[in-house]
């Protein structure tokens, strides 16, 4: 796996992304179980409303989903410099700025849209910045995974205790943590949320950092731009009313986030399990 790394990170991101655009369709025709995942996804969104509008967005996506395969090795393993150089539109620095200014720490959520590794890069290189990780099946990823993203300010901690303490102490000491917010939790880590109209399984952790450290959070995409000429990276401001859930409002951020590029999202995760030893959700039928 290193040297297939190595090798695809030295050709260029727009041929990384015509490769990547065949390998998306590679992978969903090789497992029934993905296409069949992505399509139900997709299909129960709601972000189309007519048959012509599924079947191109559902394409799109397909493409997007091997692009964002292929873009790992070049954003992994090229120099950092070259990676936070492709970046070439950031919009909503000043939240970073503002929160730094008041001397809180900021709670960035990467969803799985767009390339969310060059967003975690960009910003360490500017801020001391640790971020949550679930650790993968193979040693030779998860050292590939160590290599390419504890760059910068970088540090990261694993879905654990430990790792939420780290994450509590870098808040208090006014620095950036990284969350993915739709990641589906263990049993006892969420509570059962709307996610574009049916119910998710929502970490509440978030919930109790924000209690906890008082910092801001900040919602993060970073857009991949068409025939590999870079990233746009967004980022917007969330405050969360008192009177109601936070997983419910998270949700709600997330499904406008997604609203934007929905092509870029990863609607073949598994976003709506229900987690080993955890009550299904009155509604939640057969899901």
């Amino acid at each position: 796996m290193t040297l297939l790394f190595g090798i695809l990170s030295r050709l260029s991101l727009p041929m990384l992304y015509r490769l990547g655009g065949v390998f998306g369709w590679l992978i969903y025709w090789s497992s029934r179980r993905y296409a069949a995942r992505l399509r139900e996804n997709l299909q129960l969104s709601g972000v189309t409303h007519t048959e012509s509008e599924y079947e191109a967005l559902l394409r799109a996506n397909i493409r997007e989903a091997g692009r964002g395969v292929l873009e790992l090795p070049w954003v992994w393993r090229r120099p950092l410099r070259q990676v936070v150089d492709s970046v070439v539109a950031c919009h909503g620095w000043e939240h970073f700025e503002n929160a730094r200014a008041e001397g809180r720490g900021v709670i960035m959520l990467t969803p799985h849209i767009g390339c969310f590794e060059v967003v975690g890069l960009y910003v360490s290189e500017k801020f001391p910045m640790t971020c949550m990780y679930r650790p993968p099946r193979y040693p030779s990823l998860d050292k590939l995974m160590h290599q390419g993203r504890e760059r910068g300010h970088m540090k990261l901690a694993s879905t654990d205790l430990g790792g939420v303490r780290l994450l509590l102490k870098a808040l208090k000491r006014g620095e950036v943590i990284g969350v993915l917010p739709d990641q589906a939790p263990g049993n006892g880590e969420g509570e059962w949320a709307p996610f574009f109209g049916r119910p998710a399984y929502t970490m509440t952790l978030l919930g109790r950092l924000v209690e906890a450290s008082g910092a801001a959070v900040v919602m993060c995409l970073g857009e991949r731009l068409p025939r590999g000429e870079g990233y746009a990276l967004h980022f917007s401001p969330i405050e969360f009313e008192s009177d109601s859930s936070v997983p419910v409002q998270l949700n709600a951020a997330l499904e406008t986030l997604i609203r934007q590029h929905p092509e870029q999202y990863l609607w073949s995760y598994n976003r709506y399990k229900v987690p080993r030893g955890a009550n299904p959700p009155p509604t939640a039928g057969e899901h």
